[in-house]
């Protein structure tokens, strides 16, 4: 018996989604692995791949980012930089378009720290949307952390020149996703509120 059009337009819709989804669990196993020996610099120690999972997260809840290449980019996002993992080996494994994600979102660790911020500021505003959207979920991940879960290295004042830092990159960010964009304001608000909290508990 012959399939009507619409039998077959949602087998297609169907497979592709299996796709989508064979390629998000490679994603995840192969960022596991990459970061298997690494952990985050909260007072917990806990594995590092629980931020990328946190960002690719975001990007589907809240921002509700369907592209598939972006979400796993997300997950991808630090292997390059804090890994031994090779552009290339992210192309081969997954396609160039995500392989392109990634670099954008990537520091060049040979540069000085303090240029690495400087150029994150600088290049914000020229990512493609994906990459933006990363970013942004990324900085919200990472103030959420600096202000609630801070490294016990990091004194008051790194803490609240991160946010300051943070929302100059995110600047350049806006008007790629409204929700992303509404949550960073939530969290960088409360984040500034827990920083007060925290030195006002520091002086008393």
């Amino acid at each position: 018996m012959r399939q009507s059009s619409g039998s077959i337009e949602e087998s297609r819709a169907q497979e592709f989604k299996q796709e989508d989804i064979s390629l998000l669990i490679k994603a995840v196993k192969f960022s596991a692995e990459k970061h298997k020996t690494q952990y985050r610099k909260d007072a917990e120690g806990s594995p590092y791949i629980n931020h990328p999972i946190d960002v690719a997260e975001m990007l589907w809840n809240v921002g509700s980012v369907r592209d598939i290449h972006v979400i796993v980019a997300a997950i991808l996002h630090d292997t390059v930089e804090d890994t031994r993992t090779t552009p290339s080996e992210i192309e081969e494994h997954f396609g160039r378009l995500v392989r392109s994600l990634v670099q954008e979102v990537t520091d060049d660790k040979s540069l000085p720290k303090a240029e690495c911020k400087r150029l994150q500021i600088e290049h914000a505003p020229h990512l493609s949307t994906g990459a933006k959207q990363i970013k942004l979920a990324d900085k919200i991940s990472n103030i959420h952390d600096v202000a609630f879960a801070p490294p016990a290295d990091w004194p008051y004042q790194r803490r609240v020149d991160y946010l300051t830092w943070a929302e100059r990159v995110v600047n350049g960010l806006r008007g790629c996703n409204e929700g992303l964009e509404q949550l960073f304001d939530k969290t960088i608000s409360r984040a500034r509120s827990q920083l007060h909290a925290d030195t006002t508990n520091l002086e008393g």
